[in-house]
């Protein structure tokens, strides 16, 4: 599958003047998983996200990166040539850089901010944090991605105290490294004990849902896959769907009440990418782990996206990371409004239990909601129960978690067929018969 084929203004004047203005960077290694092209589409895309135009990109055949410079004294030399001839504010790399290598990046680019693919989704994230925690969690991955750089960025953060510009949000440059690294050390600290607290108060909440024996479905997969739109279509709920990587960064968990009348818990999660940090997996960790407390992961992938194998893959890295690869899950592949037939036929065959659906559309929603049943009583046991009138409390939970096979009534009270999660079975043991 081809890259999408980018066009840059022509002109600083063609740009909107409130926006950063951008030259991407990367290394073309023919062993790369992803193509050069995908790779920096999609940087460019990252790029656009934390509010800046891509005025041109420099790419370097290279089997790894230079030393000390990433791509090489002459190429770094061009790539500032290419900034001041289209008044480019930053360079983005689309790896990360070493402390060493972009201390000599800036050496030879001093009129530009250099930055690389780790800080420009720091800085997206910075962005779209809203709960507590999510903030606590993004500054949490700055801080740690800033300690070792403290020495290397001096001169960059003496730039930003007297002029801003992006990276501000890492902190303004002071008087003293040692004094800087001490404040960050212990912020670091402060921001762990915060996190710990958020992190027991949600471990509450979720041991609660355990204990209720509702099953819990996680939406995984890649950022933009449309995990939040389908998440509204499947509960009816008015979550932040926007086309954007990284639209929504918190949690979000709503119930669900399947055709059965059984009623589960659907949680959407922060979205993974290629070359995800490693520091933000780390600060997410208690948010990521409603993904390994999950009874089933539905990984959401774009069917339309160029890169969807390898994206699907990334996924697969990170869920592996993080312990939850074990979970049962279904492919869910989205968009299908957006390929041919011939196309779905070939997902079907390769991923012969995947669902297709589009929540924009609606299509193939109700499949998917058989589907997540189905999956959802594989553990569970079948329950015969005689319930007495007076206690309709027994079998109102039964209607909501539970699948009701039979129901009838009798001069004794309510006779019911039932398959129920075995975490519930002691519930109604008592009603029981044969």
């Amino acid at each position: 599958m081809s890259a999408r084929k980018r066009q840059y203004p022509e002109t600083a004047d063609d740009i909107d003047q409130h926006r950063e203005r951008a030259v991407l960077v990367g290394i073309d290694n023919t062993d790369a998983e992803w193509p050069i092209e995908e790779s920096l589409a999609e940087l460019e895309r990252l790029a656009d996200t934390a509010g800046a135009t891509v005025t041109g990109s420099v790419t370097q055949k290279m089997d790894r990166p230079n030393p000390r410079t990433f791509i090489g004294k002459g190429k770094a030399e061009e790539i500032a040539t290419l900034a001041q001839a289209t008044k480019a504010t930053e360079v983005i790399f689309d790896d990360e850089l070493t402390p060493s290598q972009q201390v000599n990046l800036e050496g030879l680019m001093p009129d530009v901010s250099v930055l690389d693919r780790t800080q420009l989704i720091l800085d997206i994230f910075g962005m779209h944090a809203t709960s507590r925690e999510g903030k606590l969690q993004v500054e949490l991955a700055q801080l740690e991605y800033l300690l070792p750089r403290l020495r290397g960025m001096w001169g960059h953060l003496e730039r930003e105290r007297l002029g801003g510009g992006r990276g501000t949000r890492f902190g303004a440059g002071e008087s003293q490294l040692e004094t800087d690294r001490r404040m960050a050390r212990k912020r670091v600290s402060e921001v762990k004990r915060e996190l710990k607290q958020v992190s027991s108060e949600r471990q509450l909440q979720r041991k609660g849902r355990a204990r209720s024996g509702v099953l819990r479905v996680s939406l995984v997969g890649y950022t933009n896959a449309g995990k939040s739109t389908l998440l509204n279509a499947l509960t009816g709920a008015d979550v932040l769907a926007y086309d954007m990587l990284f639209a929504t960064l918190d949690s979000t968990t709503r119930k669900l009440e399947l055709p059965e009348g059984r009623e589960i818990t659907l949680t959407d999660t922060v979205g993974f990418i290629h070359k995800l940090p490693h520091g933000l997996v780390e600060a997410f960790k208690s948010t990521l782990d409603e993904v390994g407390e999950a009874d089933l992961l539905l990984h959401v992938t774009d069917a339309s996206a160029p890169q969807r194998e390898a994206q699907m893959q990334a996924v697969r890295e990170v869920l592996e990371e993080i312990g939850a690869h074990k979970t049962p899950g279904v492919v869910v592949f989205n968009k299908i409004d957006s390929v041919s037939a011939d196309d779905r036929a070939v997902l079907l065959r390769r991923y012969p239990g995947a669902v297709c659906v589009s929540a924009l559309t609606g299509e193939g929603i109700n499949t998917l909601l058989t589907r997540i049943a189905e999956e959802g009583s594989r553990d569970s046991m079948t329950l015969t129960l005689l319930v007495p009138y007076t206690r309709g409390d027994i079998v109102r939970l039964a209607h909501e978690r539970a699948r009701i096979i039979t129901e009838s009534h009798s001069a004794e009270g309510t006779e019911l067929v039932i398959l129920v999660p075995e975490a519930l079975e002691s519930i109604f043991a008592e009603y029981r018969r044969g």
